[in-house]
Protein backbone atom coordinates (compact mmCIF):
# COMPACT_ATOMS: atom_id res chain seq x y z
CA UNK A 1 0.00 0.00 0.00
CA UNK A 2 1.77 3.36 -1.13
CA UNK A 3 -1.06 5.59 -0.01
CA UNK A 4 -1.62 6.96 3.46
CA UNK A 5 -3.16 4.78 5.99
CA UNK A 6 -7.08 6.16 6.05
CA UNK A 7 -8.04 5.55 9.92
CA UNK A 8 -10.98 6.10 11.95
CA UNK A 9 -11.77 6.27 15.56
CA UNK A 10 -15.24 5.36 16.69
CA UNK A 11 -16.43 6.15 20.22
CA UNK A 12 -14.36 9.67 21.04
CA UNK A 13 -15.26 9.79 24.55
CA UNK A 14 -12.63 9.77 27.65
CA UNK A 15 -10.19 6.97 26.27
CA UNK A 16 -11.32 7.40 22.56
CA UNK A 17 -10.05 10.72 22.41
CA UNK A 18 -6.74 9.97 22.69
CA UNK A 19 -6.97 7.72 20.10
CA UNK A 20 -8.02 10.90 18.23
CA UNK A 21 -4.99 12.70 19.65
CA UNK A 22 -2.61 10.42 18.72
CA UNK A 23 -3.82 9.42 15.33
CA UNK A 24 -3.88 13.33 14.99
CA UNK A 25 -0.15 13.37 15.79
CA UNK A 26 1.11 10.75 13.66
CA UNK A 27 -0.70 12.01 10.49
CA UNK A 28 1.12 15.53 10.99
CA UNK A 29 3.92 14.11 11.46
CA UNK A 30 3.91 11.52 8.43
CA UNK A 31 1.07 13.12 6.21
CA UNK A 32 2.37 10.34 3.72
CA UNK A 33 1.51 7.22 5.67
CA UNK A 34 -1.35 8.00 8.00
CA UNK A 35 -4.51 9.89 7.72
CA UNK A 36 -6.94 10.53 10.06
CA UNK A 37 -10.19 10.68 7.74
CA UNK A 38 -13.05 10.37 10.16
CA UNK A 39 -14.13 10.00 13.91
CA UNK A 40 -17.86 8.98 15.12
CA UNK A 41 -19.21 9.94 17.93
CA UNK A 42 -23.02 9.97 18.86
CA UNK A 43 -22.55 13.23 21.85
CA UNK A 44 -23.35 16.33 19.92
CA UNK A 45 -21.48 18.72 22.14
CA UNK A 46 -18.35 16.53 22.25
CA UNK A 47 -18.43 15.53 18.65
CA UNK A 48 -18.17 19.33 18.15
CA UNK A 49 -15.41 20.17 20.19
CA UNK A 50 -13.95 17.10 18.19
CA UNK A 51 -14.51 18.87 15.16
CA UNK A 52 -13.26 21.83 15.78
CA UNK A 53 -9.71 21.17 17.64
CA UNK A 54 -8.51 18.28 15.32
CA UNK A 55 -10.07 19.93 11.99
CA UNK A 56 -11.81 16.66 10.69
CA UNK A 57 -15.30 15.20 9.96
CA UNK A 58 -17.13 13.76 13.13
CA UNK A 59 -19.99 11.48 12.07
CA UNK A 60 -23.15 10.83 14.54
CA UNK A 61 -23.26 7.05 14.24
CA UNK A 62 -21.72 4.47 12.93
CA UNK A 63 -24.52 4.39 10.23
CA UNK A 64 -23.55 7.38 8.59
CA UNK A 65 -19.59 5.98 8.27
CA UNK A 66 -20.74 2.67 7.20
CA UNK A 67 -23.20 4.47 4.00
CA UNK A 68 -19.94 6.60 3.22
CA UNK A 69 -18.01 3.78 3.11
CA UNK A 70 -20.17 1.86 0.96
CA UNK A 71 -21.02 4.99 -1.74
CA UNK A 72 -17.41 5.16 -1.92
CA UNK A 73 -17.39 8.79 -0.53
CA UNK A 74 -15.22 7.45 2.07
CA UNK A 75 -12.36 4.65 1.72
CA UNK A 76 -11.05 3.12 5.06
CA UNK A 77 -7.89 0.92 5.83
CA UNK A 78 -8.27 0.95 9.75
CA UNK A 79 -10.20 1.49 12.90
CA UNK A 80 -9.94 2.05 16.41
CA UNK A 81 -13.16 0.77 17.95
CA UNK A 82 -13.73 2.73 21.73
CA UNK A 83 -16.78 2.33 22.06
CA UNK A 84 -18.30 0.65 25.68
CA UNK A 85 -17.75 -3.16 25.59
CA UNK A 86 -20.99 -3.88 25.12
CA UNK A 87 -21.25 -2.58 21.35
CA UNK A 88 -17.72 -4.13 20.76
CA UNK A 89 -19.27 -7.10 18.70
CA UNK A 90 -21.65 -5.07 16.55
CA UNK A 91 -19.20 -2.67 15.53
CA UNK A 92 -16.44 -4.75 14.76
CA UNK A 93 -18.64 -7.45 13.18
CA UNK A 94 -19.38 -4.39 10.75
CA UNK A 95 -16.15 -2.62 10.03
CA UNK A 96 -14.85 -6.32 9.24
CA UNK A 97 -17.60 -6.68 6.93
CA UNK A 98 -16.49 -3.94 4.97
CA UNK A 99 -12.78 -4.72 4.87
CA UNK A 100 -11.31 -2.22 7.56
CA UNK A 101 -8.48 -3.77 9.95
CA UNK A 102 -9.55 -2.80 13.81
CA UNK A 103 -8.49 -2.45 16.91
CA UNK A 104 -10.66 -3.08 19.69
CA UNK A 105 -9.98 -1.71 23.16
CA UNK A 106 -10.12 -4.46 26.05
CA UNK A 107 -12.06 -6.14 26.91
CA UNK A 108 -11.80 -7.58 23.39
CA UNK A 109 -15.88 -8.34 23.70
CA UNK A 110 -18.79 -8.96 26.73
CA UNK A 111 -18.68 -12.77 25.72
CA UNK A 112 -16.60 -15.55 24.66
CA UNK A 113 -19.07 -16.24 22.09
CA UNK A 114 -18.66 -12.51 20.58
CA UNK A 115 -14.76 -13.04 20.69
CA UNK A 116 -15.14 -16.28 18.69
CA UNK A 117 -17.70 -14.56 16.01
CA UNK A 118 -14.63 -11.97 15.50
CA UNK A 119 -12.07 -14.20 15.28
CA UNK A 120 -13.68 -16.25 12.78
CA UNK A 121 -14.76 -12.74 11.13
CA UNK A 122 -11.27 -11.97 11.07
CA UNK A 123 -10.20 -14.99 9.30
CA UNK A 124 -13.10 -15.20 7.12
CA UNK A 125 -12.19 -11.37 5.55
CA UNK A 126 -8.45 -11.72 6.48
CA UNK A 127 -8.70 -8.96 8.55
CA UNK A 128 -6.33 -7.62 11.02
CA UNK A 129 -7.17 -7.51 14.73
CA UNK A 130 -5.20 -6.38 17.46
CA UNK A 131 -6.91 -6.01 21.24
CA UNK A 132 -6.23 -3.04 23.48
CA UNK A 133 -3.84 -4.16 25.96
CA UNK A 134 -2.16 -1.28 26.79
CA UNK A 135 0.41 -2.48 29.71
CA UNK A 136 2.08 -5.12 26.61
CA UNK A 137 3.26 -1.51 24.92
CA UNK A 138 4.31 -0.38 28.27
CA UNK A 139 8.31 0.34 27.75
CA UNK A 140 9.01 -1.58 31.60
CA UNK A 141 7.54 -4.49 30.23
CA UNK A 142 9.28 -4.59 26.94
CA UNK A 143 12.68 -4.15 28.79
CA UNK A 144 11.70 -7.07 30.62
CA UNK A 145 11.32 -9.86 27.53
CA UNK A 146 15.15 -10.71 27.34
CA UNK A 147 15.59 -11.12 31.00
CA UNK A 148 12.51 -13.77 31.59
CA UNK A 149 14.05 -17.44 33.26
CA UNK A 150 10.66 -19.14 34.00
CA UNK A 151 9.04 -17.21 36.84
CA UNK A 152 7.35 -18.98 38.96
CA UNK A 153 5.82 -16.58 41.86
CA UNK A 154 3.71 -13.38 40.57
CA UNK A 155 1.89 -10.29 42.83
CA UNK A 156 0.24 -7.62 40.99
CA UNK A 157 -1.59 -4.64 42.38
CA UNK A 158 -3.54 -2.25 40.24
CA UNK A 159 -5.12 0.65 42.64
CA UNK A 160 -7.01 3.81 41.50
CA UNK A 161 -9.67 6.21 42.41
CA UNK A 162 -12.84 5.52 41.93
CA UNK A 163 -14.29 7.48 38.57
CA UNK A 164 -17.42 7.25 37.01
CA UNK A 165 -15.46 6.13 33.67
CA UNK A 166 -16.06 2.63 32.70
CA UNK A 167 -18.39 1.25 35.30
CA UNK A 168 -20.28 -0.95 32.55
CA UNK A 169 -17.97 -3.60 33.38
CA UNK A 170 -16.72 -4.71 36.91
CA UNK A 171 -13.07 -4.01 38.07
CA UNK A 172 -12.10 -7.46 36.75
CA UNK A 173 -12.88 -6.34 33.14
CA UNK A 174 -11.67 -2.73 33.80
CA UNK A 175 -8.52 -3.04 35.39
CA UNK A 176 -7.53 -6.20 36.36
CA UNK A 177 -7.16 -7.52 33.25
CA UNK A 178 -4.37 -5.67 32.31
CA UNK A 179 -2.48 -8.11 34.86
CA UNK A 180 -4.09 -10.91 33.55
CA UNK A 181 -2.92 -10.54 30.34
CA UNK A 182 0.42 -9.70 30.99
CA UNK A 183 0.98 -12.78 33.50
CA UNK A 184 -0.80 -15.45 31.18
CA UNK A 185 2.21 -14.07 28.60
CA UNK A 186 4.95 -14.00 31.04
CA UNK A 187 4.22 -17.87 32.64
CA UNK A 188 3.31 -19.46 29.24
CA UNK A 189 1.33 -22.28 31.23
CA UNK A 190 -2.52 -22.69 31.07
CA UNK A 191 -4.06 -22.06 34.31
CA UNK A 192 -5.00 -25.00 37.01
CA UNK A 193 -7.04 -23.46 39.25
CA UNK A 194 -8.83 -20.04 40.54
CA UNK A 195 -9.71 -18.71 43.88
CA UNK A 196 -11.14 -15.05 43.92
CA UNK A 197 -13.13 -12.98 46.31
CA UNK A 198 -14.65 -9.60 45.23
CA UNK A 199 -16.77 -6.63 46.64
CA UNK A 200 -18.83 -4.11 44.96
CA UNK A 201 -18.44 -0.83 46.69
CA UNK A 202 -19.77 1.89 44.91
CA UNK A 203 -21.39 0.46 42.11
CA UNK A 204 -23.32 -2.55 41.43
CA UNK A 205 -20.44 -4.09 39.91
CA UNK A 206 -16.96 -5.51 41.75
CA UNK A 207 -15.06 -2.74 43.06
CA UNK A 208 -12.64 -4.83 44.59
CA UNK A 209 -10.82 -7.97 44.26
CA UNK A 210 -8.46 -10.30 45.35
CA UNK A 211 -7.53 -13.67 42.98
CA UNK A 212 -4.85 -16.37 43.47
CA UNK A 213 -4.54 -18.27 40.23
CA UNK A 214 -2.06 -21.50 40.21
CA UNK A 215 -0.85 -22.70 36.84
CA UNK A 216 -0.14 -26.38 35.21
CA UNK A 217 3.49 -25.74 35.31
CA UNK A 218 3.34 -24.75 39.20
CA UNK A 219 3.55 -20.85 38.90
CA UNK A 220 1.17 -18.90 41.25
CA UNK A 221 -0.29 -15.80 40.85
CA UNK A 222 -2.03 -12.99 43.24
CA UNK A 223 -3.78 -10.17 41.66
CA UNK A 224 -5.16 -7.52 43.72
CA UNK A 225 -7.68 -4.80 41.61
CA UNK A 226 -9.37 -1.92 43.44
CA UNK A 227 -11.27 1.13 41.22
CA UNK A 228 -12.14 2.69 45.18
CA UNK A 229 -8.58 3.62 46.39
CA UNK A 230 -7.07 6.55 47.88
CA UNK A 231 -3.83 5.96 45.69
CA UNK A 232 -2.85 4.90 42.32
CA UNK A 233 -0.83 2.07 41.94
CA UNK A 234 -0.01 0.10 39.10
CA UNK A 235 2.81 -2.89 39.90
CA UNK A 236 4.12 -6.07 38.98
CA UNK A 237 6.56 -8.30 41.25
CA UNK A 238 7.67 -11.86 40.66
CA UNK A 239 10.16 -14.02 41.61
CA UNK A 240 11.91 -16.30 38.97
CA UNK A 241 15.10 -18.63 39.76
CA UNK A 242 18.32 -16.48 41.45
CA UNK A 243 16.19 -13.16 40.50
CA UNK A 244 13.44 -11.08 42.14
CA UNK A 245 11.65 -8.52 39.67
CA UNK A 246 9.79 -5.42 40.41
CA UNK A 247 7.90 -3.40 37.80
CA UNK A 248 6.26 0.16 38.27
CA UNK A 249 3.85 0.38 35.16
CA UNK A 250 3.39 4.11 36.33
CA UNK A 251 6.87 5.31 36.57
CA UNK A 252 8.06 2.39 33.75
CA UNK A 253 10.74 1.32 35.80
CA UNK A 254 11.78 -2.05 36.22
CA UNK A 255 14.54 -3.44 38.48
CA UNK A 256 15.88 -7.08 39.18
CA UNK A 257 17.63 -8.19 42.37
CA UNK A 258 19.80 -10.83 41.42
CA UNK A 259 21.49 -13.97 43.81
CA UNK A 260 25.23 -12.93 42.91
CA UNK A 261 28.38 -14.44 44.09
CA UNK A 262 29.90 -10.90 44.87
CA UNK A 263 29.31 -8.34 47.42
CA UNK A 264 30.46 -5.40 45.58
CA UNK A 265 27.69 -4.23 43.76
CA UNK A 266 24.75 -2.51 45.93
CA UNK A 267 21.83 -0.79 44.53
CA UNK A 268 21.14 2.02 42.93
CA UNK A 269 22.28 5.13 44.20
CA UNK A 270 18.86 6.34 45.40
CA UNK A 271 18.24 3.10 46.83
CA UNK A 272 19.63 2.44 50.68
CA UNK A 273 22.06 -0.29 51.15
CA UNK A 274 21.11 -3.41 51.15
CA UNK A 275 21.92 -5.95 54.12
CA UNK A 276 21.99 -8.47 52.51
CA UNK A 277 25.51 -10.22 51.38
CA UNK A 278 25.48 -11.64 48.05
CA UNK A 279 22.63 -9.72 46.05
CA UNK A 280 23.21 -7.34 43.04
CA UNK A 281 20.79 -4.97 41.91
CA UNK A 282 19.77 -3.97 38.18
CA UNK A 283 17.69 -1.11 36.93
CA UNK A 284 16.97 -1.79 33.52
CA UNK A 285 18.07 1.18 30.97
CA UNK A 286 14.41 2.40 29.47
CA UNK A 287 13.58 5.22 27.33
CA UNK A 288 10.29 6.17 28.38
CA UNK A 289 7.38 6.48 25.78
CA UNK A 290 3.60 6.70 25.89
CA UNK A 291 2.15 3.05 25.76
CA UNK A 292 -0.66 4.18 23.70
CA UNK A 293 1.37 5.57 21.13
CA UNK A 294 3.39 2.52 20.87
CA UNK A 295 0.15 0.20 20.26
CA UNK A 296 -1.74 2.13 18.00
CA UNK A 297 1.81 2.25 15.67
CA UNK A 298 2.30 -1.69 16.07
CA UNK A 299 -1.40 -1.42 15.21
CA UNK A 300 -0.68 0.43 11.69
CA UNK A 301 2.57 -1.51 11.16
CA UNK A 302 0.27 -4.88 11.41
CA UNK A 303 -2.40 -3.17 8.85
CA UNK A 304 0.56 -2.20 6.61
CA UNK A 305 2.51 -5.47 6.67
CA UNK A 306 -0.41 -7.99 7.42
CA UNK A 307 1.37 -9.37 10.04
CA UNK A 308 0.21 -10.04 13.73
CA UNK A 309 -0.30 -7.75 15.84
CA UNK A 310 1.54 -7.91 19.53
CA UNK A 311 -1.92 -8.26 20.66
CA UNK A 312 -3.63 -11.07 18.79
CA UNK A 313 -7.23 -11.69 19.13
CA UNK A 314 -6.42 -14.62 20.08
CA UNK A 315 -4.37 -13.37 22.84
CA UNK A 316 -7.09 -11.04 23.83
CA UNK A 317 -9.90 -13.74 23.82
CA UNK A 318 -7.64 -15.85 26.70
CA UNK A 319 -7.42 -12.86 28.99
CA UNK A 320 -11.21 -12.49 28.28
CA UNK A 321 -12.04 -15.93 28.67
CA UNK A 322 -9.75 -15.64 32.55
CA UNK A 323 -11.30 -12.54 33.13
CA UNK A 324 -14.67 -14.18 32.98
CA UNK A 325 -14.09 -17.29 34.88
CA UNK A 326 -12.98 -14.84 37.49
CA UNK A 327 -16.07 -13.36 37.91
CA UNK A 328 -17.93 -17.14 37.92
CA UNK A 329 -15.21 -17.68 41.43
CA UNK A 330 -16.39 -14.53 42.33
CA UNK A 331 -20.10 -14.78 42.17
CA UNK A 332 -19.96 -18.26 43.30
CA UNK A 333 -17.91 -17.22 46.73
CA UNK A 334 -20.73 -13.79 47.10
CA UNK A 335 -23.66 -16.74 47.40
CA UNK A 336 -21.13 -19.11 49.58
CA UNK A 337 -20.70 -16.24 51.92
CA UNK A 338 -23.88 -14.42 51.73
CA UNK A 339 -22.76 -11.43 50.30
CA UNK A 340 -25.99 -9.92 49.35
CA UNK A 341 -25.53 -7.38 51.72
CA UNK A 342 -22.73 -5.33 50.24
CA UNK A 343 -25.20 -5.16 47.14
Amino acid sequence: MSQPLQIAVIGAGAFGRNHVRIYSELAAASPTEFALAAVVDANPARAAEIAAEFKLPVLATLDDLLARIRSGELHLDAASICVPTMHHAAVARQMLAVGVDVLIEKPFTATLAEADELIALAAQHRRIVQVGHLERFNPAVIALEPHLNGPMFFEAHRLSIFTPRSLDVDVVLDLMIHDLDIVLQLAQSPVREVRAVGLPVLSQKVDIANVRLEFESGCTANFTASRVSTERVRKLRFFQPHQYVSVDYARQEALLINLSNSTNAGPPAEMPAHPSPGLSFQKLDITAGEPLRFELQDFLASVRTRRTPRVSAVQGRAALALALQINQVIEAHAKRAGLDRYR
